[in-house]
């Protein structure tokens, strides 16, 4: 007994809703796994330096060569030479040695003569005062070179620069000379310092003395002194420039690029050797390291997880049906990445593009067609991400950008170009239209990586791109009828094919009961414009409308738009049989639609459009004619109640138009109150109670209502009689 009990509660959980979408989504994300594992699964290869490579090996990514960048910035600071810079300063800096030189002298000279006089002073000679160069003269040259370096700044060396006899010379010429000499030495060596002058140049600089100092006039002793001084003067004013070298340096190398391995770029060969820089390429794109790595599946089950999480987190706002639609977007979806995996297997034999020929688009149609536009537009990313992994080759990166760009833009172009417009002409046309989208994509895609478009290689898969938007058409035509039974899904297209005259229930109303067919079409349009007013399915009202009163067709005689004045049957009988008769049409209808294979929207409309609505007349004509209590709910409809909106206003749409068809005069003023009245009578009696419909759109669906009445009971104009009058012939 505790094990059947325990088999009924698994039996319970695996029919519960929540069960079976957690295992759907569960199995969506199976198959997304294993669709893409092999296409993001590290591959091991043998690869080893100087050996032969097995296989053709390309960049998986973008990546920087760091050392081949910092080599080739280290051949570019080589080839920087160094940079000298002239220093002007060095001019001024040995004029002002020069001057130093023979304000020196002067000085020396000062001092030799201000210390003679003191001496005479002491002795109180009266003699004649000694001139200026008996005085100087009382020194010896040797005092005066060794005062003379005193007086000097200690970085100039006199004594050691020039030659004694240069020294004497300067020291024994006048003051006169020396003003001369020294104005002439100073343009001497500014005229030549103001050039550049290198190290291996100053030996010629040098000699350039003699040039600027020929035409001096001084004694010739003074002169070779001057020119040896000047001689002196003359230093390379052109140095290394260690600031300026380094920029210098520095700009070449921030001039070179970095270096990179492109993605998809062919690092090997099958059959080349693997020499040192190719092996090092190998290393920085992770050819070498063979341990295995996790990140990779990570990766692919964050991305599943998100596409999976997108479409749960829509379905679960989708109220109504949510197991029935999430398995026909699971399957489609599914179906469609399978038929990638296996087209992608023939990239194996010389299809490396085979990719273009998938027909994509098919899920994007069918999804369009079944459920909706914007999860139509999130199966076409999923779609496309999923198949530039798939067709990704499995070398060059995890994504193939190219065909996933070709993937998206051709599931979009199906959704833009269908549009509303569901019939099958339609599909075949979108598929035209995505035939020709693919096309220009491709030859996009081809243009933009420089390749050539009229090619023998390329042709065949511009052919593919124009099949893949056909066959995308043809197999979401194929498919569509099996989603349709299977799924008991009312299409747009399924609609518009219902609504077709032909169909052979309609074509019944119409023969067997014309007046019921009428009435259904006048039921149609009122009930078809209040549902665009709230924003409900307006062509499922109107579908609807033509077959609610089909059960009519088992006893037409006893409605009265289809007695054309014949003799009413109720009359003749009991009360409560013709309520039996009249409540009979939902039930019949119903159970005639179920046995026509309808769809399950079509045959609610036709059980539910009087809910449990009470037989007024008939009820109180039993009570008229009954000595007993008569209950109420026995002259009701057996229901349910209307479920949905469309439901609700197609029933009230059914009173209104049977109650102003019987109407003397309609006015708009009675039309108005009529539909009123209705309206107020379904509320009170609770028939509106287990649909979500609110008070303001019942405001728009009697305004509706009253639009279209109005329209169809206008005011005439009435043309007089003309009297006919017989003409005799002649």
């Amino acid at each position: 007994m505790n094990n059947i009990r325990k088999l009924l509660k698994y039996v319970t959980v695996f029919k519960n809703d929540h069960f079976l979408i957690t295992f759907l989504y569960l199995l969506f994300a199976t198959i997304l796994f294993f669709s893409m594992y092999s296409n993001i699964r590290p591959e091991k290869l043998n690869l080893k330096l100087y050996a032969e490579a097995e296989k053709t090996i390309v960049s998986p990514a973008l990546i920087q060569d760091v050392e081949m960048t910092e080599e080739k910035k280290n051949d570019a600071i080589q080839q920087v030479s160094d940079v000298y810079s002239m220093k002007k300063g060095y001019a001024q800096n040995q004029i002002d040695i020069i001057d130093a030189i023979f304000k020196a002298i002067s000085d020396v000279e000062t001092k030799i003569i201000d210390q003679g006089m003191a001496e005479i002073d002491e002795t109180n000679s009266e003699e004649g005062l000694p001139s200026r160069e008996e005085l100087l003269a009382k020194v010896s040259f040797d005092e005066k070179i060794k005062k003379l370096d005193e007086a000097l700044p200690s970085e100039v060396l006199l004594h050691e620069e020039l030659s004694k006899e240069a020294v004497i010379s300067l020291l024994s010429s006048s003051p006169e000379q020396r003003v001369l000499a020294r104005d002439n030495a100073v343009t001497a060596v500014n005229n030549i310092m103001s050039q550049r002058i290198e190290t291996q140049e100053v030996d010629s600089a040098r000699e350039r003395v003699n040039q600027e100092l020929r035409y001096i006039n001084v004694s010739n002793d003074l002169k070779q002194a001057i020119i040896e001084l000047c001689r002196f003067a003359i230093v390379p004013n052109v140095v290394f420039d260690k600031e300026a070298t380094n920029a210098k340096r520095q700009a070449a190398a921030e001039s070179i690029e970095p270096d990179y391995i492109l993605q998809g770029q062919i690092i090997v060969r099958e059959g080349e050797l693997i020499d040192e820089a190719v092996y090092r390429q190998l290393n920085l794109a992770g050819f070498l390291d063979n341990k295995d790595t996790s990140q990779p599946f990570l990766g692919l089950v964050l991305l599943i997880l998100l596409f999976v999480s997108a479409v749960y987190f829509y379905f679960r706002d989708g109220k109504k049906e949510e197991l029935k639609y999430t398995t026909i977007y699971i399957l489609i979806c599914s179906i469609t990445i399978i038929l990638m995996k296996i087209i992608s297997l023939f990239q194996q034999i010389n299809f490396s593009e085979i990719g273009y020929v998938v027909p994509v688009a098919m899920g994007a149609i069918l999804i369009k067609l079944l459920i909706n536009e914007r999860l139509a537009m999130l199966a076409s990313i999923i779609l496309a991400i999923s198949g530039s992994i798939i067709f990704n080759g499995g070398i060059s990166s995890a994504f193939n950008f190219s065909i996933g760009i070709y993937f998206l833009i051709s599931c979009i172009a199906s959704i833009i170009f269908l549009g509303k417009h569901n019939q099958r002409a339609k599909i075949l046309q979108t598929g035209l239209f995505v035939g020709i989208i693919n096309f220009i994509v491709l030859s996009a895609l081809v243009m933009l990586k420089n390749g050539h478009i009229v090619s023998f290689e390329s042709t065949p898969y511009f052919i593919m791109s124009l099949l893949s938007g056909i066959v995308a058409a043809v197999l979401a035509i194929g498919l569509l009828p099996f989603f349709e039974a299977g799924f008991g899904i009312l299409s747009t297209m399924r609609l518009i094919e219902l609504s077709n005259p032909n169909h052979p229930l309609l074509r019944k109303i119409l023969t067997e009961t014309p007046g019921t067919y009428h009435h259904s079409v006048m039921v149609a349009n009122l009930s078809e414009a209040a549902c665009e007013a709230i924003g409900a399915n307006g062509l499922l009202a109107r579908v609807g409308s033509y077959y609610h009163d089909i059960g009519k067709t088992k006893r037409p005689q006893f409605f009265i738009e289809n007695q054309m004045n014949r003799e009413n049957p109720h009359d003749k009988i009991s009360a409560q049989l013709s309520k039996t008769i009249i409540t009979s049409h939902a039930t019949d209808g119903a159970e005639l639609l179920r046995l026509h294979k309808m769809p399950k929207e079509i045959v609610d409309i036709a059980e539910q459009h009087h809910g449990t609505t009470l037989l007024k007349y008939f009820y109180h004509k039993a009570t008229q004619n009954s000595e007993k209590e008569v209950l109420e709910a026995e002259f009701r409809y057996a229901g349910p109640k209307a479920q949905t909106k469309e439901i609700a206003i197609i029933g009230i749409a059914d009173s209104v138009e049977a109650a102003v068809r019987s109407m003397n005069n309609p006015s708009p003023h009675k039309i108005e109150g009529i539909i009123n009245s209705i309206i107020k009578d379904r509320l009170q009696d609770g028939q509106l109670d287990e649909c979500d419909i609110t008070m303001k759109e019942l405001d728009s669906i009697a305004k509706s209502f009253f639009e279209t009445m109005q329209g169809i009971f206008h005011s005439r104009i009435e043309y007089p009689e003309v009297t006919k009058q017989k003409v005799k012939e002649a």
